[in-house]
């Protein structure tokens, strides 16, 4: 499996990247921007999205050469470094290693040592548990040599946190490593490049038989030894010959389909468009290209809206004397497949045909963008919304493929103007998922993301894209950067919750997450707090969750660090809001304190640190407290037991008694969290 093997999957059935470079899958039909909103019940999380992605890699991956060594290292030593040369399935390795202790370990989390100025050294990098990959495999030497004198404090850190940390070595020159960490090095080599492909296809129901091995067709191409990204593709093709395979035709056909759609069609297309004389005819076959797969009434009002589109001028002939569609799909060598649904008669010829056009006829591509952007919005008989969808990744496509990310974020910006209708926000939203999946670009447009999240004038419809693409995609991989977007967008909001509940939907399934959300708004707050965060630390600050370890090793409340924030934000809240503001949320850390077990002091301490500062709020809080009793769970007598142990801790700060001794956390044993979160 290739190194660069980065499966870009949004659920079970999206499109899949099996090697370097872009991806652009437009054969299968999903909604993601059309299912229920970020804060619905039951939607599926990023978490088991990501998991997803681990799934479908684990099916399909080959062993390389050294995997039960770096196997047992990780078992044993919870480290492991992968090295290899490119190609030998390190990075698949690594995803699939960590895939394998699913059952054992915490959730999947990807590092990213060289964005948004993150440290290695940071503690806030790392939850309990976490199973962590750092793929250095694309590292440049600057990167590596910056990251290398950090990579003991990070395994030190990931070891107090329970954590199993997989690293994937630069593919360039010396890898010299700290002493301390060359015994955790792993060399692996690569798989047998027919077991790769011959595991692909049975994974896409391909049957195979006898003939499947010694066809020579499909020796000479894996004698080549081509990346393991090609491999992969050419199952992916195999199999869709297959879905358009005409009668009688069988594996040695498909095969020579495929192997013939990995062949340049440039040439072929440049001498098909130059015997296309007319406009009418250039039209449909970019029509047919930027809609294949659609209904043929599509297509052909695709290409007169594009005739109008670029002004050209119509036809005097009478209508009865134009050529039936039939006969001009045939012109261009395409026309319905057996469900009726244009196609041209060659493999991947589409995918050529748009990137002609794209390349040789520069003046088009302005045109191209508002007609496919028009496109989206007509309502047309028989025009599903995957052929929507497509066509607006088929138009991302081009930017990605000649490396102008920043033209496919100017058409998504003109895209969600305030007048825009929601199909074509739709079609923004999957334009921009293209370019955040692509490996290459997919920095510069999650940073645009975050430029466009901290624009106090930002559109409505443009925030609502962001907040689909921050919960949607970005998540998945990406979760640290999703919060900080969501958290810009939340504050931003003029219209509805929808950021703020997507960002709180987020840190409910993950504690780290949430630890993280805490340490920024702390940091926020104080020096002046926004409506919006105090709202969010209110719902953040759950005490029922912060006393939950889960499946963790520690609840966050027995994290001193994660206490001291709690403060932070609760003396500010106590503070700045009215007492019918704060006190519910009070009265329940109080309720909480009464069933909390060992936390119950914890919970106490927080809130009376929080009122210090300021003497007249202890008034308050006992006062809340008394309210409270009655209705405390485990009764009355249990909710007075609580309330005289805070008068204790209020008496005690105020300096009337001696303080009591500091509760003992559960895990007070272990090590306590230090350190700050980015």
């Amino acid at each position: 499996m290739s190194d660069a093997l980065h499966t870009s999957v949004q659920g079970t059935q999206g499109p899949l990247h099996t090697g370097s470079g872009n991806l652009y899958n437009h054969n299968h039909h999903h909604n993601y921007f059309a299912g229920p909103p970020a804060d619905a019940p039951g939607r599926r999380t990023p978490r088991s999205i990501a998991e997803d992605q681990l799934l479908w890699l684990w099916r399909r991956f080959v062993p390389p050469a050294g995997l039960d060594g770096a196997r047992r290292h990780l078992h044993d030593d919870s480290t492991v470094l992968l090295d290899g040369a490119p190609g030998s399935g390190r990075t698949s390795a690594a995803r699939v290693l960590l895939h394998e202790l699913r059952r054992e370990a915490g959730s999947f989390h990807e590092l990213l040592p060289d964005e948004e100025d993150v440290s290695l050294r940071d503690p806030g990098l790392v939850g309990d548990g976490d199973r962590l990959l750092l793929d250095l495999s694309d590292a440049d030497e600057a990167l590596w040599v910056g990251v290398r004198q950090d990579l003991s404090s990070l395994r030190r850190n990931a070891l107090e946190r329970g954590a199993r940390l997989v690293v994937v070595l630069p593919r360039h020159g010396s890898r010299t490593l700290p002493e301390d960490l060359n015994q955790y090095r792993v060399q692996v080599v690569r798989p047998q490049e027919r077991d790769v492909l011959l595991r692909h296809l049975r994974m896409d129901g391909v049957p195979l038989d006898d003939d499947t091995r010694t066809l020579p067709v499909l020796s000479r191409f894996l004698r080549s030894e081509p990346p393991m990204r090609e491999i992969a593709g050419l199952a992916d093709l195999v199999r869709r010959a297959r879905d358009a395979a005409r009668a009688g035709e069988g594996f040695a056909d498909w095969c020579g389909r495929a192997l013939a759609a990995l062949d340049d069609q440039g040439p072929q297309v440049a001498k098909k468009v130059a015997g296309l004389g007319k406009g009418p005819q250039r039209a449909l076959l970019l029509s047919a290209a930027m809609l294949h797969g659609a209904h043929p009434d599509v297509v052909h009002r695709g290409a007169a809206s594009l005739l109008t589109e670029v002004d050209h001028p119509e036809s005097d002939r009478p209508l009865l004397e134009h050529p039936d569609l039939a006969a001009r799909l045939e012109e261009i060598s395409a026309g319905p497949d057996a469900n009726g649904l244009v196609r041209f008669d060659e493999l991947d010829h589409d995918t050529a045909v748009r990137a002609h056009f794209w390349d040789h006829m520069p003046d088009l591509r302005e045109p191209l963008c508002t007609w496919v952007g028009r496109l989206v919005d007509l309502e047309v008989p028989k025009f599903a919304q995957e052929d929507r969808d497509r066509l607006a990744e088929r138009l991302a496509e081009q930017y990605l493929r000649t490396g102008h990310p920043g033209g496919l974020a100017s058409f998504v910006e003109r895209w969600t103007a305030p007048d825009a209708a929601p199909r074509r926000l739709r079609a923004a939203a999957r334009a921009l998922r293209c370019g955040l999946l692509d490996e290459r670009h997919g920095r510069f447009l999650r940073g645009k993301v975050y430029d466009w999240a901290k624009n106090g004038r930002l559109g409505e419809g443009l925030a609502s894209v962001l907040v689909e693409v921050c919960t949607e995609v970005i998540a998945v991989r990406h979760p640290d950067q999703a919060v900080v977007r969501l958290h810009h967008l939340a504050r931003r909001e003029r219209q509805g919750s929808r950021a703020r509940n997507a960002l709180l939907g987020l840190v409910e399934e993950d504690h780290r997450l949430r630890r993280f959300l805490l340490h920024r708004l702390a940091l926020a707050l104080p020096g002046g707090a926004r409506a919006t965060d105090l709202d969010l630390f209110l719902q953040a600050a759950d005490p029922r969750v912060l006393t939950d370890p889960g499946t963790r090793v520690r609840a966050l409340l027995e994290e001193a660090p994660v206490r001291g924030w709690l403060a932070t934000g609760w003396a500010v809240v106590l503070r700045r809001c009215p007492r019918r503001t704060w006190e519910p949320h009070a009265q329940r850390w109080l309720h909480t304190a009464c069933t909390a077990g060992d936390h119950d002091g914890l919970l106490l301490d927080v809130l009376v640190a929080a009122a210090a500062p300021q003497g007249d709020l202890f008034a308050a809080l006992y006062a809340t407290a008394r309210s409270g009793q009655r209705s405390a769970p485990g009764g009355p007598e249990r909710g007075a037991a609580v309330t005289d142990r805070l008068l204790e801790k209020i008496s005690a700060a105020q300096g009337l008694r001696p303080a009591p001794p500091p509760p003992r956390a559960p895990h007070q044993s272990q090590r306590p969290f230090r350190g700050t979160y980015p």
